[in-house]
């Protein structure tokens, strides 16, 4: 193994560049507390119907800023200012990443306006509007809409995912020139540390509720993992007659989280080059499936299970960006099927966090797993006079570091919440344009870039590697986390809006 610092990544690894950019864009807002209003300029999508815009168009009719302080921006002026604020924020770590940075910021001002052209388009009400009251009101009913898909905030989700696709599959060319800029994973793991900033103010609404998603979160977890890669691995060497190599790389890409597992475990047994390579395709063309597929189906067949819905996601869908994305677009689309049957709300956010905390526990061990692999490898399996040591720190350079970004956001808030609660509406009302606008823009994205990036024509050629991927998914990993998940999660819902 490679003598490394334990600071070594720091500034060159997107990893932790979404732990560098989310925390400072949180530090911004805690100037709220001192009542300086730092992010309020961030623009959001206001919901909106065809005809608003036909007659007499006004942009204030599509987009709105976030802060009470920032109304008299015009619309386009704070739009440019998000634009500014974030090209320059990614720009930063794209330089320190080595990427080419022209190519960077011409890729990601394409990718930005394509994703807010979904988000906006999205909002259009024949699409989101849901038929059911909602603070007293009945949007859908009040604009007499004759008739609507009735999906939520899942509709832009779905958009900027079909556009990400469409140019991915159909528009090669361009994809490769946004390439440098389409970076789902970098993405996510940003909106990710946001995130901690919701779960520290759902955590202080229903503080029973989310202990008791996260202890059931990673009991879970660890049930999974006795099963997954020892079923995947035996089902690999013994039916499929892989090489120990190709089956423990494609066991670790499936069953714990996806290309970062493959690529860990591959360097860990020092797999042939091309394995992890290959494995990593998969799993991006397979999450990719999965995203489009899981949130439809657990909506349509277990409306009445939220949480086992999320959880089970966290364990099938083998990708951060993925499998956070299958998260929001489950809970748009389950409040949108409860509201409509029922007429209650669940507050938003609950369903995700299921799924991304399942998700992140998988990723915590990531570093032990390849640690136990490459002590399994180096003494037994390729045992050799002149064999390697593996150092204990490995643990910590196999970590997903935006995890501490995440845990750092979540629990400061919570700290500074609960220490000083005269101070805890302001905290909210300054984090607001984080937990909501700037995580959905990220989430948005993601969704974009993850379609850009996946191109299905990748799956000619691989042969036994793509069947075993297909038939462990469907027959060990989505049935056994569903089982699982259902065990500890079974009855828990979110809670009201």
């Amino acid at each position: 193994m490679t003598n490394r610092r334990w600071t070594s990544g720091m500034l060159t690894t997107e990893d932790w560049w979404a732990v560098w950019i989310g925390l400072a864009i949180y530090a911004l807002s805690l100037l709220s507390l001192a009542g300086f209003d730092a992010l309020g300029w961030m623009t959001r999508p206001r919901s909106w119907e065809w005809t608003d815009v036909v007659g007499e168009f006004e942009w204030s009719k599509l987009l709105r800023v976030t802060g009470g302080g920032y109304s008299t921006w015009h619309p386009l002026a704070a739009w440019l200012v998000t634009y500014v604020a974030f090209t320059g924020l990614l720009s930063i770590g794209a330089y320190f990443q080595r990427l080419d940075l022209k190519r960077f910021v011409l890729g990601f001002t394409a990718i930005f306006v394509i994703t807010w052209a979904c988000w906006i388009v999205g909002n259009e009400m024949h699409l989101a509007a849901v038929d059911a009251v909602v603070d007293g009101r009945n949007a859908y009913r009040e604009r007499g809409l004759s008739w609507g898909l009735q999906l939520g905030e899942g509709a832009p989700y779905l958009l900027a995912l079909l556009a990400g696709l469409a140019i991915g599959n159909f528009a090669k060319g361009w994809a490769e020139k946004l390439r440098e800029a389409a970076k789902p994973e970098w993405f996510i793991k940003t909106a990710i540390v946001f995130l901690g900033v919701n779960l520290g103010a759902m955590t202080l609404e229903a503080t029973d509720f989310a202990l008791d998603l996260i202890l059931t979160g990673a009991a879970a977890t660890f049930v999974a993992y006795l099963f997954f890669w020892p079923l995947v691995y035996t089902l690999g060497r013994r039916v499929f007659k892989l090489k120990r190599d190709a089956a423990a790389v494609l066991s670790s890409g499936i069953s714990i989280c996806g290309v970062s597992a493959a690529i860990a475990t591959g360097g860990a047994i020092r797999a042939r080059p091309i394995i992890p390579v290959t494995v990593s395709m998969l799993v991006v063309v397979f999450a990719m499936i999965e995203l489009l597929v899981l949130p439809g189906v657990y909506t349509a067949l277990f409306p009445d299970q939220p949480i086992v819905n999320g959880a089970a996601m966290g364990m099938t869908v083998k990708t951060d960006g993925a499998d956070a994305a299958a998260g929001a677009l489950l809970d748009e689309l389950m409040i949108a099927r409860h509201l409509q049957e029922t007429g209650e709300q669940w507050r938003s956010g609950w369903i995700l966090s299921s799924a991304v905390l399942t998700k992140l526990w998988i990723d915590v061990f990531i570093g032990l797993w390849t640690f136990v692999l490459a002590l399994v490898w180096v003494y037994k399996v390729e045992r050799r006079p002149d064999r390697v040591t593996v150092g204990a720190s490995e643990i910590w350079f196999r970590f997903p570091k935006f995890v501490l970004g995440y845990v750092a956001t979540w629990l400061t808030f919570l700290a500074i919440a609960m220490l000083s609660p005269e101070h805890a509406e302001t905290l909210d009302a300054g984090t607001s344009a984080l937990q909501s606008p700037m995580r959905h823009m990220m989430f948005m994205l993601t969704f974009v870039a993850i379609g850009i990036v996946t191109d299905f024509s990748k799956l000619k050629g691989m042969g036994r590697l793509a069947v075993l991927y297909a038939v462990a998914l469907a027959f060990v990993i989505a049935p056994i986390a569903y089982v699982v998940a259902w065990i500890f999660h079974r009855g828990l819902v979110p809670p009201l809006a």
